[in-house]
């Protein structure tokens, strides 16, 4: 599985209409990508945005990365939307996961 770290800030141009659109378009189209698991926004404190992203393989972030209408819109995130961004792509190593299985609750008699 793939991870990409997309930290970010925006210009004021980042929290418009314009930005909205684009985003929530890219994320349609990326849901609907082959080899797509994820993604989650998150905010920090000081204004800093992260997203995660998850994706089955290499070949499938690169044709994400790659799809048509995808690299115009990064360009046009450089030009327009973001201050500043650090992108870093990981490739999971180990995974290890925990559920909490709820317990029935206690019969009252």
């Amino acid at each position: 599985m793939m991870v990409v770290v997309f930290r970010a800030r925006r210009t004021e141009a980042g929290d418009g209409d314009e930005y909205k659109h684009q985003f929530q378009r890219m994320a349609e189209l990326a849901r609907k990508m082959p080899g797509y698991i994820s993604h989650k926004p998150f905010v920090a404190e000081d204004g800093e945005r992260l997203t995660l992203f998850e994706w089955e393989s290499p070949e499938t972030l690169r044709a994400w990365a790659q799809h048509r209408e995808h690299v115009p819109v990064k360009e046009l995130g450089r030009q327009r939307f973001y201050a500043e961004y650090h992108l870093q792509v990981c490739e999971v190593m180990r995974e290890s996961k925990f559920t909490r299985v709820a317990e029935p609750a206690a019969e009252t008699g």
